[in-house]
């Protein structure tokens, strides 16, 4: 079926449902650098051949680079943070990334389009959260107002509730939300990282714990003040169900 549907994909992409998936995927390019470039944000471009790992040495693609080898980049990691140390404040980038993860879950992909932000902050790191959550916030609210013939579209043939989220985005701390998974029947550990612990359906699970205490439907959520024994240097993550 694969091989077939490779075999004809100048047919698959000319039908409706998914040229308007390729307009909603640029649209949310689109929304994403209006919004950074209204907050002051500067786009730069990073390379995608580089002499060593980005991230580690693990899950990287090695490719022969003359009579040496290169390596396709993870992240943009270390040019972004160059940026910020060479006082560029805030800075953004759109662009691919290659992992190689031998997986077939959704939650890994040999290569997709990154889209990065990196800032500085003045006195706390809830400024950061605050700008990416406002920006995913901006992203649905224009994909709403200037996309909904391409949504109409795609929910023709992949039929699916509207996205649900508040603004300003609903912010829990981490023993709230582990609480929460708690008493919707989810056993957990007091350190488990809820972003591998059941994937999508504790999102879900999640979810619907926040319609029963918030009395609100929501599916973008900030989670801050998360147990230091798994999150390395971040201590707050947006979570999307």
């Amino acid at each position: 079926m694969l091989a077939k549907r490779q075999s004809e994909n100048i047919f698959l992409v000319g039908t409706s449902t998914s040229q308007a998936i390729f307009c909603l995927q640029s649209g949310i390019c689109q929304l994403f650098r209006e919004t950074l470039t209204r907050k002051g944000f500067v786009e730069i471009q990073t390379p995608k051949i580089i002499s060593a790992a980005s991230e580690g040495g693990a899950n990287v693609f090695t490719v022969s680079y003359f009579k040496s080898s290169a390596y396709l980049a993870q992240s943009p990691q270390l040019y972004k943070q160059m940026c910020i140390c060479a006082d560029f404040e805030k800075v953004f980038c759109v662009g691919p990334v290659f992992r190689a993860e031998d997986s077939n879950t959704h939650r890994h992909l040999t290569e997709f389009v990154g889209l990065d932000i990196e800032m500085a902050f003045n006195y706390h790191y809830h400024e950061v959260v605050d700008e990416i959550a406002d920006t995913l916030v901006q992203i649905f609210k224009g994909l709403q107002e200037r996309f909904q013939t391409e949504i109409q579209t795609v929910n023709k043939q992949f039929p699916c509730e509207p996205f649900k989220f508040l603004e300003p985005t609903l912010r829990l701390e981490y023993r709230e939300a582990v609480a929460m998974l708690r008493e919707a029947g989810v056993e957990m550990g007091d350190e488990e990282d809820l972003r591998y612990f059941g994937s999508t359906q504790t999102c879900q699970t999640l979810e619907k714990a926040v319609v029963k205490c918030q009395f609100c439907t929501v599916q973008l959520t900030a989670l801050k003040k998360e147990p230091q024994a798994f999150r390395g240097i971040n201590s707050t993550h947006i979570q999307i169900s």
